[in-house]
């Protein structure tokens, strides 16, 4: 694993079709400097959602309904925090400052998690590598779920179009006490380690933020309420479970359709296509025309546009996704778009498909 080259993307032609959508992106976004403004009025409202919700919990919930609805807010506004803000300053795209931007992802520990790796994570792996084996840490989460058809067949793969819709809901829960240990103390398929050495100071965090984090949302609870602690427990279940289940749908939704393709760079880490082209034959956006959804999902539903422009505010993506749309359109691009429904419709096809063992004489395909 460590001696693996580094996939290496073919040079854009000299008449590349990317190059008229920057010059066009650009213009549009000359025009509107103003713009991310709301999304930074939005990452601040949903913070505070979260915020308020926090202090209902402890102000009302000794009744089970107000416990409950504002356990669920909570997991609800968290996860869309990380989807509006947080998501936006870890590409340093929600401040104009990088430093505010980076300050803003300390938000991350709040919810119990580790920003630094998170960014690294995301910024080195997955987005120069989206879908490429070995690579994108985030289509390969476990060994649980066969994404990849080059993933090692498993016999409970079999059901993995069943169980894993059971699993989607503690992917929270799965992030924050299992991959994040991953992360830090893995050595089998450990891609993180490859690219990157974890300071010091980033494991004393780990541990600490995690008992912070588990200290105000079960703890305080716990002491100031006269609640059975199975009751608190079961509400920072369903935080947990709603969080997961909003963020199921931006996380299967971009990248892991039954037609998404997974290049294999050749030897020398080659990958026979351009960076744009890449990005854009294993990137979708869904239900990119509802002004609800894209206000919710932030940069998730119009992923394409996030993938080409990653250092832009979200809150371009809507006109840069119909300039997309239009170039896609004109030069015959593979541009795709689902409703939300049917890229999760799409997301079982391909667990089904890949669950199947890979062996010609059991599936008759040659």
């Amino acid at each position: 694993m460590g001696t693996l080259p580094k996939p290496i993307f073919e040079k854009a032609p000299k008449e590349d079709i990317f190059k008229a959508i920057k010059a066009e992106v650009q213009e549009f976004v000359q025009k509107a400097p103003g713009k991310p403004r709301s999304a930074i009025i939005k990452a601040f409202i949903f913070l505070g959602i979260y915020l308020i919700s926090y202090c209902c919990i402890l102000l009302l919930g000794n009744d089970n309904w107000a416990l409950f609805l504002f356990y669920g807010l909570c997991g609800l506004s968290m996860f869309l925090v990380f989807l509006n803000g947080f998501h936006d300053a870890a590409h340093n795209a929600l401040f104009k400052s990088t430093r505010t931007n980076h300050r803003f992802c300390f938000i991350l520990e709040l919810f119990g998690s580790n920003s630094y790796i998170w960014r690294k994570r995301h910024l080195l792996l997955h987005h120069p590598y989206p879908n490429i084996a070995h690579w994108d840490i985030d289509v390969k989460q476990s060994d649980l779920a066969r994404i990849l058809p080059s993933a090692k067949w498993l016999p409970v793969h079999k059901y993995q179009h069943i169980y894993m819709w059971l699993l989607y809901p503690l992917y929270t829960l799965n992030w924050l006490y299992i991959r994040d240990f991953k992360d830090f103390f893995g050595k089998k398929d450990n891609y993180l380690k490859r690219v990157v050495k974890i300071p010091s100071s980033e494991y004393l965090k780990l541990f600490i933020f995690k008992l912070v984090n588990i200290g105000f949302v079960i703890l305080v609870p716990l002491f100031v309420l006269q609640q059975p602690w199975y009751i608190i427990i079961l509400g920072w279940l369903v935080m947990h479970i709603i969080a997961s289940s909003f963020g199921a749908i931006a996380l299967l939704s971009t990248h892991v359709d039954e037609e998404a393709t997974f290049p294999e760079p050749d030897a020398n880490g080659q990958i026979h296509n351009t960076w744009f082209g890449h990005q854009l034959s294993v990137t979708k956006d869904f239900s990119t025309d509802s002004k609800v959804i894209n206000y919710l999902y932030g940069g998730f539903s119009l992923h394409v546009a996030h993938h080409l422009f990653p250092s832009l505010s979200h809150s371009y993506y809507p006109a840069i996704t119909k300039i997309i749309r239009k170039h896609a359109k004109a030069s015959n691009l593979p541009y795709k778009n689902y409703p939300f429904y049917q890229a999760i419709r799409s997301h079982y096809r391909l667990l089904k498909k890949n669950g199947r063992e890979n062996n010609l004489f059991k599936t008759g395909e040659l």
